[in-house]
């Protein structure tokens, strides 16, 4: 490969990095599971498809502009100091054009061929992300996940929207999941990079708290997260399929928000951030195969 071709491909995988795909996946695992539940199964695919790429776009230029806006902190931090923008290979004025680019054809795309509604909610989430939580809150407050959390809350809304076109119950119930899910997780990730948090000046709960405060609040959001993710099937929405799926997947949770409350240090953090990944993907999971057992194999 030529010198140019290799220099042209740094560049793309630099794009490509400011919109961080593997968050992103999980995003739109949750936007399939509000379309698989308010289409009573599958969507038309190309519907999925349009939602499928349009979340991708909002998601990443989201991202690609948080990069922009906090290329300052991201240098303080070992974990991120190599980001494109913190370590000079993108420009600043770059990821935020390029943010807006992404966004904006997301808008087009769902507004054009989906419906206003879905495009307005899309936009919403990168606002709230870029402005509520980056510019916002990040810097100011340790409370900064927890309200700053609805951004990635968004995208079930999202795919509810785009079949239906309202924003019913069931939806907003999906929402409210993850943003009760998102300080849990993201304070299992916190206590893991303390230090760096500190180094840049970042109140982060395990910065400004104790380390037994921190546990204790990780507990608390995990039970009423379970609580409320079980309350979901008194709505009728869903069924045993679902229901059984998130009390094993809570216990699971719970056991694990125990563990690292009665261990010493942080022992136990990286376990629990790890299996709430797949909590959230498997507790959307478990949307789909109730609505699709319903209504392809018990209706």
């Amino acid at each position: 490969m030529s010198a140019p071709s290799i220099a042209r491909s740094r560049v793309w995988s630099d794009y490509i990095a400011l919109t961080k795909p593997r968050i992103i996946s999980l995003l739109l695992v949750t936007a399939l599971g509000g379309m698989v539940l308010a289409a009573g199964g599958w969507p038309d695919p190309l519907l999925v498809v349009l939602v499928v790429v349009s979340g991708y776009l909002a998601a990443g230029g989201a991202n690609a502009l948080n990069h922009g806006a906090e290329a300052d902190l991201d240098q303080k931090m070992r974990r991120t100091s190599r980001r494109p923008v913190a370590s000079g290979r993108v420009s600043r004025r770059g990821a935020f054009a390029f943010g807006i680019v992404l966004n904006a054809a997301a808008f087009v795309l769902l507004a054009a061929f989906v419906n206003l509604l879905s495009a307005a909610l899309a936009l919403s989430g990168t606002l709230i992300y870029v402005f509520v939580y980056t510019l916002g809150l990040k810097r100011t407050t340790p409370q900064n996940i927890v309200i700053g959390g609805a951004a990635g809350a968004v995208p079930p809304l999202v795919g509810w929207a785009a079949v239906t076109g309202t924003v019913e119950l069931p939806a907003v119930f999906l929402f409210a999941i993850i943003f009760v899910w998102t300080p849990p997780h993201f304070w299992a990730l916190a206590l893991l990079i303390k230090d760096d948090y500190a180094r840049a000046g970042i109140p982060m709960l395990p910065v400004v708290a104790t380390l037994a405060e921190t546990k204790r609040q990780i507990l608390l959001y995990t039970v009423v997260l379970v609580a409320l993710s079980a309350s979901f099937a008194v709505t009728g929405a869903v069924g045993w399929v679902y229901l059984v799926g998130a009390l094993a997947l809570g216990a699971g949770f719970i056991n694990r928000a125990i563990r690292l409350a009665r261990g010493g240090g942080i022992d136990g953090a990286r376990a629990l951030y790890m299996f709430s990944l797949a909590y959230l993907a498997l507790l959307f999971g478990a949307v789909m195969a109730d609505t699709l057992v319903d209504r392809y194999i018990l209706g």
